[in-house]
């Protein structure tokens, strides 16, 4: 896995990363993701955003359709998404094990 793999994996906030999370749980479809990632994040993703981190998600090869009804198509976790998370998941514990840290040294952290 590469630096270049993990482009616009990072943000906890970043749409490819929420739905590679939500996705890790299970197929859905873009409705259901967007519930999801409201209910485990917080965050509400605007259709443009679900969409179009989905079709680039699909592109890279991180997530894949799979047969749906004419009203939707879900979508599931491929290897290489599945990796793609774990690789962003050691990257975002790590920034947080320094923070958490360097917080804890200034006597920010009790």
């Amino acid at each position: 896995m590469t630096k270049a793999d993990l482009a616009g994996l990072r943000r906890p906030n970043d749409p490819p990363l929420l739905i590679l999370t939500s996705l890790a749980g299970g197929s859905k479809h873009g409705y259901a993701l967007s519930k999801d990632i409201e209910a485990f994040a917080g965050i509400v993703l605007s259709p443009g955003a679900l969409y179009g981190a989905i079709t680039r998600l699909e592109e890279r090869g991180l997530i894949e359709a799979l047969e749906g009804d004419a009203r939707r198509r879900p979508y599931r976790l491929t290897r290489e998404g599945s990796d793609a998370l774990a690789g962003a998941l050691r990257e975002l514990r790590r920034v947080t094990d320094v923070a958490t840290s360097r917080l804890a040294v200034a006597g920010v952290l009790a």
